[in-house]
């Protein structure tokens, strides 16, 4: 079968001052996907992060969770990228999103970094924003003051629902993303509505 996405990256900070953060879901998805598929992350010194190697439904994938603070998230994904021969288009990088709602989640191609420190590193260690991205929502505070305690807090019960859902519905599109029917997978997932 042939793949468009070689390696799923989720992004976020390690420890357990930041688990279960908003801004974490990225990383919180990559370990769902691990477990969907019975496997889970382990340290991975040359990668600088956490990583796992799945097959789903006949995908060959690479996982990886870097375990340096999203301002240098960059560092991980390159060396992995590097030492598989990954092309920069060919990633997948999961991060929140405060620009659309809790359990909502969109693919998108590439684009520039919106102020994420996470992207903006990655492109800056990549060289190119031409990776593809998966923006999971966590909605907005509505005051831009409020945004670093935000995304740094930890997810409410109702909001660790919705993004358990939209999670289940990334896993079941993500093989149709992966191997070149991502108009297929936009179409399902960008109608995702959490219950």
């Amino acid at each position: 079968m042939a793949q468009d996405i070689l390696m799923v990256v989720g992004l976020g900070n390690p420890g357990p001052d930041y688990a279960n953060t908003r801004h974490n879901a990225g990383a919180l998805f990559v370990e769902a996907l691990a477990r969907e598929t019975g496997q889970s992350l382990r340290p991975e010194k040359k990668y600088h992060g956490l990583y796992a190697r799945i097959q789903l439904q006949g995908l060959d994938l690479h996982l990886l969770n870097p375990s340096t603070y999203m301002n240098r998230s960059g560092l991980s994904i390159k060396a992995l990228a590097d030492f598989f021969k990954i092309q920069p288009q060919q990633i997948l990088v999961a991060h929140d999103e405060l620009d659309i709602p809790p359990g909502t989640a969109r693919f998108k191609k590439s684009g520039g970094h919106g102020g994420h420190n996470g992207l903006r590193d990655t492109i800056a260690h990549l060289g190119t924003n031409e990776f593809q991205r998966l923006r999971i929502g966590i909605g907005h505070p509505g005051d831009s003051r409020q945004v670093t305690g935000y995304v740094l807090g930890r997810l409410g019960k109702r909001e660790t629902e919705e993004l358990n859902a939209v999670i289940n519905e990334i896993i079941r599109v993500l093989p149709d993303a992966a191997s070149g029917k991502l108009p297929a997978a936009m179409n399902r997932l960008h109608s995702f509505k959490p219950v």
